[in-house]
């Protein structure tokens, strides 16, 4: 993992495309603005655990209503 320190409206560019800005600093809590094209999603860490929670969800429930003796292909 990389560590890297910014102050306040400096930025982070990973790759030719992503652009992390700290927006403000208040007490233990720091705000980021984040540039991505489009096709780059960008999600906080839980929410992408209860999306991803969410989908296997629904997969176990697709296998779970095959009828008996069938093959999934």
């Amino acid at each position: 993992m990389l560590v890297l320190s910014r102050k306040c409206n400096e930025q982070i560019v990973i790759g030719d495309d992503i652009i992390i800005t700290v927006v403000a600093i208040k007490g233990g809590t720091v705000r980021l603005g984040i540039e991505a094209p489009p096709h780059v999603s960008v999600h906080r860490e839980e929410v992408l655990r209860a999306i991803r929670q969410a989908m296997e969800n629904r997969n176990s429930m697709g296998e779970n209503n095959q009828a008996p003796g069938s093959d999934s292909v």
